[in-house]
């Protein structure tokens, strides 16, 4: 869906969407298994830069849910998160604060994005939404024991017959010295 700033300078665009898996590319990792609902408005915040100046900005606010699927963070076996969030963005045509002189940031200006041309596509907003929902490390369970550092193999569902006890050479000459004052 994309929303117009000429639309929405008559009046706010309110939006119910579905967007089924694979509509919306979240990237390799993360694969969408249920529809992604959202609900929200969309409407237009001029904003005065001086004295002739006006910036057309677009605030978005709203609600998303959906199901994904995502690797584990220790055996890389599939993962189901329910995810909902709620949002309420602003975003301010691509350029409009741009200035001659270097400037930092400010903590308010930090949470404004962007856009360029005539609006911003809606699915771009829910996507960068969605992937700020998710954990920062998925695990399949508190317990998961993860993989074989030797063969891979995933240690939730069998024990390899990898030795467990690997000497690390860089600890060599100590193991010697060691040895040496025993005797």
């Amino acid at each position: 869906m994309f929303i117009e700033i000429r639309e929405l300078h008559l009046h706010p665009v309110d939006f119910v969407q579905d967007f089924n898996p694979g509509a919306i590319d979240f990237g390799a990792e993360l694969q969408q298994v249920d529809v992604l609902h959202t609900t929200g408005r969309a409407q237009l915040v001029e904003e005065h830069h001086g004295k002739h100046k006006i910036i057309n900005d677009i605030r978005i606010n709203g609600d998303l849910s959906t199901k994904v699927a995502l690797p584990c963070a220790r055996c890389l076996e599939s993962v189901l998160r329910d995810l909902a969030r709620s949002f309420d963005l602003l975003y301010r045509p691509l350029g409009a604060d741009a200035g001659p002189e270097e400037r930092s940031v400010s903590a308010t200006e930090a949470e404004v994005s962007y856009y360029q041309g005539d609006g911003l596509l809606l699915e771009d907003a829910l996507r960068e939404q969605v992937l700020l929902a998710l954990p920062l490390k998925a695990l399949c369970r508190e317990d998961c024991r993860g993989l074989c550092p030797k063969c891979g193999a995933n240690l939730n569902e069998k024990q390899c017959s990898c030795e467990d006890h690997v000497d690390d050479p860089r600890w060599a000459a100590l193991k010697n010295i060691r040895s040496k004052l025993n005797h």
